[in-house]
């Protein structure tokens, strides 16, 4: 427990110096500070792995799965990269999001703060009970492996049309419209205000409804397929929480260049039938860490390569 508690009380220590001194005064975003942020982030959740075999090594956590220091390791940064590739339906999401109740860009990262906060805690619930769920009743890890199949093939076939999502004619903005008043008045970075001795809550907070929601429903797909690498509740639940801590700063980062990356869906597609698959065969077939590691990576590669290329193409046409 002492682990969890260091490992906890740093990602809230971050969390509190982010607020509170890195972006005390509300302020856009610029390209470049999201970029070093990006960097920042992804060069600290790469490192960790170092500190997850240290841990491994000396026993300094539990280890249900009996992992070897360097399969911990490699099982996290596995985790950690699926997490990450799944993070940019997330980033397409959030930018349709705050477009829809035009949120001011100086105000987003505000909203994105409070957005991680509640992501913490609700993806920590699903790993808990899905790990939970995978340790009693092992029939289970074919009902996840099945789904994050029929997942890839849905992304596969769907029409462009059909993936389309408006936030204003979602079921969350409209059971929240029946809680409360909203206002369409945005009064500073407040989530709330008072008109006429009534309380609304501004489109900040409306966002942030939103994307919690919105975030719940992605991690259906994200947690099982983390849970198809590993089931040691430290390596998903630490993987989980870098992958969402740089999403904020990779949101910023990626925002104006979405577009750029548009067959990178196809890595996803891939990932998500590649983790399905396996876990369907995990009976009859052992796959090694490093092939898992390698395939990941190797199609997010692709992707990224591929979609600068055509997009490359298209301009110079």
């Amino acid at each position: 427990m002492i682990v969890w508690i260091c490992f906890l009380s740093a990602i809230l220590l971050f969390l509190a110096l982010d607020l509170g001194v890195f972006n005390k005064t509300p302020h856009v975003i610029s390209s470049k500070e999201a970029g070093k942020w990006t960097a920042i982030w992804v060069s600290l959740s790469f490192v960790f792995s170092a500190v997850i075999y240290w841990l491994y090594d000396n026993n300094y956590v539990a280890n249900p799965d009996q992992l070897k220091p360097a399969v911990a390791s490699m099982k996290y940064i596995t985790g950690y990269l699926i997490e990450l590739s799944l993070s940019v339906d997330n980033i397409f999401v959030i930018a349709i999001i705050f477009s829809a109740f035009k949120i001011p860009k100086k105000y987003q990262h505000r909203v994105l703060f409070w957005g991680i906060i509640g992501a913490i805690i609700f993806r920590g619930a699903m790993i808990y009970f899905g790990v939970l769920i995978i340790n009693k009743f092992a029939w289970t890890t074919y009902i996840f492996g099945a789904f994050l199949v029929y997942t890839a093939m849905k992304m596969l076939f769907s029409k462009e049309d059909e993936a389309q999502f408006n936030p204003k004619k979602s079921f969350v903005y409209r059971y929240l419209r029946k809680l409360t008043p909203i206002t369409t008045q945005i009064d500073g970075e407040h989530f709330f205000v008072k008109r006429r001795h009534i309380k609304a809550a501004t489109p900040l907070f409306v966002a942030l409804i939103v994307i919690e929601v919105m975030d719940v429903i992605f991690a259906l797909d994200s947690v099982p397929a983390i849970l198809a690498i590993t089931s040691d509740p430290f390596l998903v639940f630490s993987s989980n929480i870098f992958a969402i801590l740089g999403l904020r700063s990779m949101y910023f980062f990626l925002a104006n260049m979405l577009e750029r990356f548009s067959y990178l869906e196809y890595s996803l597609i891939a990932i998500l039938s590649f983790v399905g698959i396996k876990m369907l065969v995990h009976n009859f077939v052992t796959i090694p860490e490093w092939a898992s590691l390698a395939f990941i990576a190797i199609a997010l590669i692709t992707g990224i390569i591929v979609s600068l290329r055509i997009n490359k193409k298209e301009n110079n046409q």
